[in-house]
């Protein structure tokens, strides 16, 4: 990637490529919700891309509930794409550079986990949706702005930084979006349980999710930050919860 945020986030990914798909639970599951709602639609015959493929968790499992197509896995870590079950359907690109259209204009993009990493999430939607060939789908997940209530309630209470990566708003991904053209949105909510914070925090790190634009917190702050962790259940658990947006466009 050309700048020094996208230089970071990948070389997190890349080091974590090897245990990605074993730490990755909400991804995965995502990834099959995803396939379900591909499965369902009316997507013409043509190329069908999964932008930000990183290990080929999506491709796989569209591929799985729609036997005998390929989906072409696209993403900007190498060692991320080196994971994937077809190697030969691969593409090493930069998610940040815009695509050149052409007269092999895809009829599904797929995208999970991918555009808030990106330098521009809502151009970059608008620049996948104008890629598609005329009749194609847009079929996309990624946390927004809402997720981490705790961490971020957390961090005000005990008057340290809130380090939590800054999701883009559900309202600036489809800003420039033809309204008439989204069929469908919705936001999910899941949450985790764990111990303590750094074990809610951990698989994050293992699947190389842990890049922030913040300075690293002390160890003192953590301390602060869990003394006034909010929602601990009777066992003393602590929860964070995600909120996840989904679309899907037609072109």
């Amino acid at each position: 990637m050309s700048n020094t945020w996208g230089t970071k986030v990948l070389r997190s990914f890349d080091s974590a490529a090897t245990d990605y798909n074993r730490a990755a639970r909400l991804q995965t599951a995502m990834a099959w919700r995803l396939a379900g709602h591909c499965q369902r639609l009316p997507i013409p015959s043509g190329r069908w891309l999964d932008l930000g493929s990183g290990t080929g968790l999506l491709a796989d499992a569209i591929e799985q509930r729609n036997p005998g197509r390929v989906v072409e896995r696209i993403d900007g870590s190498p060692s991320m794409l080196a994971q994937n079950s077809r190697p030969d359907h691969t593409q090493l690109w930069d998610l940040n550079q815009p695509f050149q259209s052409g007269d092999d204009a895809p009829t599904l993009i797929a995208s999970s986990f991918c555009l808030h990493w990106l330098s521009d999430p809502g151009t970059t939607l608008m620049h996948w949706f104008e890629y598609l060939a005329p009749g194609g789908w847009l079929v996309v997940a990624l946390p927004v702005a809402g997720c981490f209530p705790q961490w971020h309630e957390a961090a005000r209470q005990a008057g340290v930084p809130c380090s939590a990566l800054r999701f883009p708003t559900a309202k600036a991904l489809t800003a420039s979006l033809p309204k008439q053209q989204i069929r469908q949105q919705q936001q999910l909510n899941f949450s985790e349980q764990a111990s303590q914070i750094t074990a809610l925090l951990r698989p994050m790190q293992t699947i190389g999710a842990g890049s922030t634009t913040h300075s690293a917190l002390s160890v003192k702050q953590w301390r602060q930050l869990s003394a006034h962790w909010p929602d601990r259940s009777v066992e003393g658990q602590v929860r964070l919860s995600w909120l996840i947006q989904l679309l899907v466009i037609e072109r």
